[in-house]
């Protein structure tokens, strides 16, 4: 038996660990809702303590929440865990059985494929493009602060993400920032949801008869990659007439490199890969954006102190101008990875273990699913000093040194909201440059207002956790004379929102 995290404890069965109450058959699918899984699995957690078990239809399942075991567990991917069984042929029916859903041996080509077509398409040369696409967001705000509106702010961002990523992997900017009701928006927003419904299936009765709801997602699904085969034919438009020119986006790397004689690689699999980067890079990166909204509504001291910060890096522009500032607005991506910290989108990862082992101190049988949940140790002294506290300075002073001085707390590996191991996401540094970009602007030229109580936002689980609403008030900042940063706010408050 393969031991992938050894304890001093001689190992526990499986069998004996705790369980909630389940039913025969169902197991305990009944009692978990999917835009509440999340939430769930932390309660049972509290209640159970960790590791547990549990059964959705006949899968066994174990649940951890130790950080440790977790970074050992995502670091044996893909030998000795892979991801959980019932996601591949859902993702596969789909047409979009592409890097995440892979295993085995088809998961190292294709993650070449994607590694490939982002280093070709270079962020450096993409930055013009993330820079103007930001630059419409602003116009858009300043508009929207003009006339006093109220803005969903989580649609905002999804617009705005949705025409990076797609400018990213098709070459083709939507321009849903500036035109309602974009093919592309409307029809991706559907296809995370159904994944969330389809997986927790008992049965999967699709595959016999389909609900309303089913034929629904098969027009959206239609649409989608109809969309994508149509760029798919610009693109090799474009290439056969620049040959030898350098791809201009993903896509088109994609499609170099499925052109090489032996690759292996069919118009179907380059779709799949790029509907993942659009999929993956849509819904992650704006839903950390919105629940950093919510943090930075309700505390005005903090941004004042980040709008100085924005006003020094950013000068008289508007948007960081050039890629090479983009290093200098480290501290802006620090107000989202605190954010999800607290409210991580991506709450928990299941993955099969392949053999029989010894994960932590219990024994896993071959094909027990193993769940990671993410946030108990993002949110607890052990890891973390004043672990409820919304503080992203934090992650500017490290390990060492509290905002009041005292020693502190600050174990970064307890933070896995981008995995880790061999199957780290790839769109991590494009994420990071968006939230850069989109948190300086909004600093230097806003105050944010929460448009509503926020114990009425709640965290809804669509494959990744959004909020059920982000409703925000913009006030243009007076214009004032460039000072220099001042000093972090003393002490950050105690978490509001329902974590502290």
């Amino acid at each position: 038996m393969n031991t992938i995290a050894l304890t001093a404890a001689a190992p526990r069965r499986f069998a004996d660990l705790p369980s909630p109450r389940a039913l025969p058959v169902l197991g305990n699918a009944h009692q978990i809702q999917p835009a509440r899984m999340h939430l769930q699995l932390e309660q049972w957690a509290r209640e159970l303590g960790t590791p547990y078990r549990m059964r959705i239809g006949p899968l066994q399942v174990m649940v951890v929440d130790d950080p440790e075991v977790a970074q050992t567990v995502l670091r044996d991917r893909p030998s000795g865990l892979t991801r959980a069984s019932m996601f591949r042929p859902i993702f596969a029916e789909l047409g979009i059985d592409g890097l995440f859903s892979t295993e085995g041996d088809d998961w190292l080509p294709q993650r070449k494929l994607i590694m490939g077509s982002l280093a070709a398409s270079n962020f450096r040369g993409f930055f013009p493009t993330i820079r103007a696409i930001t630059e419409r967001l602003h116009r858009r705000w300043q508009r929207a602060a003009t006339a006093g509106e109220v803005l969903e702010m989580t649609q905002e961002l999804i617009r705005f993400t949705v025409d990076v990523t797609s400018a990213l992997s098709f070459g083709d900017d939507p321009n849903t920032l500036e035109q309602s009701g974009h093919v592309i928006q409307d029809h991706l927003a559907a296809i995370f949801p159904a994944i969330m419904k389809r997986t927790l299936a008992p049965v999967p009765h699709w595959r016999w008869f389909k609900l309303p709801a089913d034929r629904r997602l098969d027009r959206h699904l239609a649409a989608v990659h109809a969309y994508a085969h149509e760029c798919i034919a610009k693109a090799r438009a474009r290439l056969a007439a620049h040959p030898g020119a350098e791809p201009a986006n993903a896509l088109e790397a994609m499609l170099l490199q499925a052109d090489q004689p032996g690759s292996g690689f069919t118009d179907e699999v380059v779709v799949a890969n790029v509907l993942t980067l659009l999929l993956g890079g849509e819904d992650t990166t704006a839903h950390s954006l919105a629940w950093t909204m919510m943090y930075l509504a309700a505390d005005p001291a903090l941004q004042q102190h980040m709008h100085h910060a924005a006003m020094e890096a950013l000068g008289s522009e508007s948007v960081c101008t050039a890629h090479e500032g983009v290093r200098e607005l480290e501290v802006f991506e620090h107000l989202a990875t605190e954010a999800t910290r607290l409210r991580p989108v991506a709450p928990f990862l299941g993955l099969a273990a392949t053999r029989d082992m010894v994960i932590g101190e219990v024994e896993v049988p071959r094909g027990t699913q193993v769940m990671t949940l993410f946030r108990p140790a993002q949110i607890s002294p052990r890891h973390f000093s004043a672990p409820l506290r919304y503080d992203p300075m934090r992650w500017q002073r490290g390990r060492g040194h509290s905002g009041d001085g005292d020693a502190a707390v600050h174990d970064p590996r307890a933070y896995l909201q981008f995995g880790a191991g061999a199957r780290v996401c790839p769109g991590r540094h494009l994420a990071g440059v968006e939230m850069r970009l989109v948190l300086s602007m909004l600093l230097k030229h806003f105050e944010v207002e929460l448009a509503c109580d926020p114990g009425e936002i709640d965290e809804v689980q669509n494959f990744t956790v959004t909020p059920s609403k982000m409703p925000v008030r913009l006030r243009l900042r007076q214009p004032a004379a460039q000072g220099g940063v001042r000093a972090a706010p003393a002490g950050a408050a105690r978490c509001p929102f329902g974590h502290g």
